[in-house]
């Protein structure tokens, strides 16, 4: 493991954000540059093979260099350890953080109160929002203070804090998926994680799970959370919702019924 150490602003926020990235040389610019207000930002890098890191050190960021290993958990709890600031932001590659938002955490922080802050992050995929269904905006705790704040869980991970917990105004700025490409790779890799890790805790599946979980899947996201709301593009994303849960179904009834293989 190597470090990248850059000087001290004294003028800006004493706030640490945290990016995890792998390959990020198309996201990673605007990803820093919305956060320049803070006085340290943290890249924990996995194994790049593009200008990631090159660019993030142009922007005065301080790069650690970390296997990720399927542990997301692991890495955010190593840059929550190895930041210099008691507050701290977690931030991903593919998300921008608003004026807005900038804004609401510099008074969070300069007012430095016992809480853990909610953000609201607005999905973008194609160039459009994406309000409802699969990729409506949700909730995410990313604002919080560095003593007793833990994640845990492989993937979809969780923030443990000892605060009670806040809601910002300000928004994120999501692009979870450049291309239709992009996304089916992740929900792959996505779906084979959760198959192993149900198989790890002893949950089994029948066949009927196969069948039925994607159908309700697609009700739940199309329907009751309103992905018809979003034209064209909400009935497609709930169709690859449906064929997500079916994977992961299917992955698991696999590593059930063929002893650990997929």
């Amino acid at each position: 493991m190597h470090c990248h150490t850059f000087p001290h602003n004294m003028n800006k926020l004493p706030l640490s954000v945290i990016i995890l990235t792998h390959n990020e040389e198309d996201n990673i610019r605007d990803c820093i540059e919305s956060a320049l207000f803070a006085d340290e930002i943290l890249v924990l890098n996995n194994d790049s093979h593009d200008k990631t890191v090159e660019i993030a050190q142009s922007l005065g960021a301080r790069v650690i260099e970390r296997d990720l290993n399927n542990d997301f958990s692991a890495q955010r709890n190593f840059g929550i350890e190895n930041a210099k600031h008691d507050w701290i932001f977690m931030l991903d590659a593919d998300e921008r953080i608003t004026e807005e938002l900038a804004h609401d955490i510099k008074i969070c922080v300069e007012v430095n109160k016992d809480i853990c802050y909610q953000v609201s992050r607005e999905n973008h995929f194609m160039q459009g929002k994406v309000l409802h269904g699969v990729l409506r905006p949700d909730n995410v705790e990313r604002l919080f203070k560095k003593e007793g704040s833990f994640y845990e869980g492989i993937i979809h991970e969780r923030l443990h804090s000892p605060y009670p917990k806040q809601k910002l105004k300000g928004r994120l700025i999501h692009y979870p998926y450049k291309t239709w490409e992009i996304h089916l790779d992740k929900t792959n890799r996505y779906s084979t994680l959760l198959a192993q890790k149900y198989h790890d805790k002893g949950k089994t599946c029948g066949f009927a799970s196969i069948m039925f979980k994607p159908l309700w899947a697609f009700i739940k996201m199309y329907i009751i959370h309103g992905g018809f709301l979003d034209g064209k593009l909400g009935f497609e994303f709930c169709v690859a919702h449906y064929f997500y849960t079916m994977e992961k179904y299917l992955k698991l009834y696999s590593l059930n019924k063929y002893k650990g293989r997929i």
